[in-house]
């Protein structure tokens, strides 16, 4: 939630969503250095409070790209991330790859 006059600067693609109190603008981030080196896109979005702002640490074609390459039909691997019983759920589903 941002207050009034209250600015949350972000990459584009973290964006899920925002009221429509909430004065959206897209801004360059600029220089070679950011252009090369700075792994995130080239383009900020500045949100100005009153309003609600929903975000996501993972921009979506980041996500999407994560989601494909764990794909079993892509070669990825189907195992949970993290999950002590992934690999035992696996394998009373049938499913006996770890």
């Amino acid at each position: 939630d941002l207050g009034p006059g209250e600015i949350l600067k972000v990459d584009t693609g973290c964006i899920v969503g925002f009221s429509q109190e909430v004065d959206y603008d897209i801004e360059f981030i600029g220089g070679i250095k950011n252009s090369l080196f700075g792994g995130e896109g080239l383009f900020f979005a500045t949100l100005r409070g009153p309003g609600t702002v929903y975000i996501q640490s993972l921009p979506f074609s980041r996500l999407a790209d994560r989601i494909i390459a764990s794909a079993p039909k892509a070669g990825g691997s189907s195992r949970e991330e993290g999950s002590l019983l992934g690999g035992l759920g696996n394998l009373l589903d049938g499913d006996n790859r770890f």
